[in-house]
């Protein structure tokens, strides 16, 4: 299992990195919008503050242009490149294509049917909207769960985004997710439960333990 941030605001990006546990970052045209940085400067960046995989969105819609995207946004990240693309007949055509050179995300995946073409075309990751397919189609949960079962036993892997809450999170990896995407705010809150700050509190009142004082 393997938990990312969501975002492409460098601050974030840094806190995240200082969690010490999050394996890497996701970003999409709207998050990179919200950065004040040109977009290149942005994804470098980003890939200074993770040494896991950092995900990049096409924007383009046209075969060649989607190939000329994806090898321009490697030129600018490097090994550390995951190209996002979108579930489409041309989409899934890029990811057959770039098999082998670049790995592909397919994104914005709604039915296991797609998660099935995904594996075909050699898809890294088939990445579920699930709060979003929750809305629109009534399940989000059982969208992964489904699309889990279809692509079992290959080298593809279900990503969980578009998660609302610390329970559909948990939803999603017991249905069969492999990661999680999440902003950072999530990733926060997901450490923390009441009854832990209640416990801990006890702890720290009554307990006793080590306590050393550290001169700069």
């Amino acid at each position: 299992m393997s938990i990312y941030l969501d975002s492409a605001i460098i601050a974030e990006a840094q806190a995240a990195k200082e969690l010490g546990w999050v394996k890497g970052i996701t970003t999409n045209p709207t998050l990179l919008a919200k950065s004040d940085l040109p977009v290149e400067t942005t994804l470098k960046r980003l890939a200074q503050l993770t040494t896991g995989p950092l995900f990049y969105q096409l924007m383009s819609s046209d075969f060649d242009e989607m190939l000329a995207e994806g090898r321009a946004a490697f030129g600018i990240i490097g090994q550390q490149t995951i190209l996002k693309i979108p579930a489409a007949l041309v989409g899934f055509q890029v990811v057959a294509a770039l098999q082998g050179e670049i790995p592909c995300a397919v994104t914005g995946i709604y039915s296991a049917a797609q998660a099935a073409i995904a594996k075909e075309a050699g898809a890294k990751y088939a990445i579920a909207y699930v709060n979003r397919a929750t809305k629109l189609l009534g399940d989000g949960i059982a969208l992964v769960q489904q699309m889990a079962n279809v692509v079992k036993g290959s080298d593809t892997k279900i990503m969980a985004a578009s998660i609302k809450s610390p329970e559909e999170a948990v939803a999603s990896l017991q249905a069969g997710a492999n990661s999680l995407t999440l902003p950072l705010a999530m990733l926060q809150n997901m450490t923390n439960h009441e009854l832990s700050l209640q416990t801990i509190d006890e702890f720290t009142k009554h307990g006793r333990g080590i306590w050393v004082s550290c001169k700069i």
